[in-house]
């Protein structure tokens, strides 16, 4: 399987591309809905944010075990797979709000200085609701460069085999 080399993965986790994070329902079901997440280079933890109401957070707290999904075309066509625990984490006992401002200026703010207001007034909202965050401890990593993935071996020679 081709993975991604280390420069295209830290190129690909800068972008923000949304995220689906698989939770646990209380009858082992799976959930799965879209996120902002951030990876935290210094110690590889990804970062989600949500609030306390969201059906998602509650399952996480009750059971952290949860998986991360992220994928895109452009400017990288690419997968990456994260199965972790999360862990929340809440005011007054953890600081939100600067992991919360960098998610914001990921995702509203693009790198671009002129959407700077516009981060301002979604960072304001932010902290007008019941914010938390989680951390993602990852166990497994896994970044697939699909612009070279062919599929697996077995589906490769399925298809080789069964060529009209």
């Amino acid at each position: 399987m081709p993975r991604m080399d280390e420069a295209t993965l830290a190129r690909f986790l800068d972008e923000p591309h949304v995220g689906v994070i698989a939770t646990l329902r209380a009858d082992g079901r799976p959930y799965t809905v879209p996120v902002w997440w951030l990876l935290d280079p210094d110690d590889g933890k990804y970062w989600l944010t949500g609030t306390t109401n969201r059906v998602w957070c509650k399952q996480l707290e009750r059971e952290p075990n949860c998986s991360l999904c992220i994928e895109a075309l452009a400017p990288v066509a690419g997968h990456v797979g994260i199965d972790g625990r999360a862990t929340a984490h809440r005011l007054p006992g953890f600081d939100i709000w600067p992991l919360s401002r960098r998610l914001a200026e990921k995702y509203v703010g693009r790198g671009d200085p002129a959407n700077a207001p516009a981060v301002d007034r979604f960072f304001a909202n932010m902290q007008t609701e019941p914010r938390m965050l989680f951390s993602v401890v990852p166990d497994v990593v896994r970044a697939i460069d699909m612009r070279v993935y062919r599929g697996k071996r077995a589906d490769r020679e399925f298809q080789e085999a069964n060529r009209d």
